[in-house]
């Protein structure tokens, strides 16, 4: 069976163009294809400049910055800029031609928007196109006929695929994680599950996001929210002293808190594991 970084990445991307049926993908994104892989070609368009200020601020910036030099530093050559990417693969560093003979190619004030042209074209495209190419697969695999597969494109939105594949980031919904919780020698009506949920209500969204994490280590949740999880969360008693922290078994949702004595007991306990460096690193799977 195949493994590695590079085969996980094309599975994803082949599933969640499966899955993704009520995704909507950004267009400039539509002309990256694979061999033998077909995409509406009316799409396509590259990548530009102001697309990549979201996604890679401090590069938009640095591109810009480059663009708005003073035309006499750059034709001095005193950048020493040439047609070529740095890149870092696997820990080892290889310079990419941005055009054939790249590497003797100075960047000039004749040359310079080309060249920034391709680096974006290279650090946004051209990396990424095989993966991409299976999340196209994956939509037209869906998409038998002509018009619709030209529909669906034309209604691709970047925000709403990002918003399929990494959740809805902006606020959680404790009602409905409440509703989707069930637990095992505790009452739902106690006491202890009581200040639970006040803890949780009370915490930031970042500390929320990070419960999450350490009770089912999914770092976001679907467009669905909870309900889109699979099966429900628990929350078992454990049977250790209150001297410890929760611990989570994390495949199975499954949260083992301890009986806590008071309301500051459980917030103590919980404010610690919702730490970023903690919530990352505690539990079981």
């Amino acid at each position: 069976m195949a493994t590695g970084p590079g085969v996980q990445r094309e599975w994803l991307c082949l599933v969640s163009g499966l899955c993704s049926t009520r995704a909507r993908f950004s267009s400039r994104l539509a002309h990256l294809t694979g061999e033998g892989l077909e995409t509406p070609k009316h799409t396509a368009r590259p990548v530009t400049l102001d697309d990549i200020a979201d996604a890679d601020p401090p590069l938009h910036t640095s591109y810009k910055s480059i663009l708005e030099m003073d035309p006499s530093l750059v034709d001095s050559d005193a950048l020493g800029l040439t047609f070529v990417r740095e890149v870092v693969l696997l820990g080892f560093r290889t310079v990419i031609e941005l055009i054939p003979g790249g590497k003797d190619t100075i960047v000039n004030t004749k040359n310079l928007h080309e060249y920034i042209h391709l680096l974006i074209q290279d650090r946004f495209v051209n990396c990424t196109k095989n993966q991409v190419a299976y999340l196209i697969r994956g939509f037209s695999s869906m998409l038998t006929k002509h018009d619709l597969v030209k529909n669906f494109f034309d209604a691709l939105d970047v925000e709403d695929f990002n918003q399929i594949l990494g959740g809805n980031k902006d606020t959680t919904d404790v009602k409905e994680w409440k509703a989707q919780t069930d637990y095992v020698g505790y009452i739902r009506e106690g006491m202890r599950v009581k200040w639970f949920w006040e803890v949780v209500k009370a915490m930031t969204l970042d500390q929320q996001r990070h419960l999450i994490f350490f009770w089912t280590s999914v770092e976001y949740l679907s467009l669905d929210g909870f309900s889109g999880l699979g099966s429900r969360l628990s929350i078992f008693r454990s049977l250790n002293s209150c001297d410890h922290l929760p611990i989570s078994g994390t495949c199975f949702y499954q949260l083992n808190l301890p009986a806590y004595t008071s309301f500051d007991m459980i917030q103590r306990r919980l404010q610690m594991i919702v730490q970023e460096h903690v919530s990352s690193s505690f539990g079981k799977s």
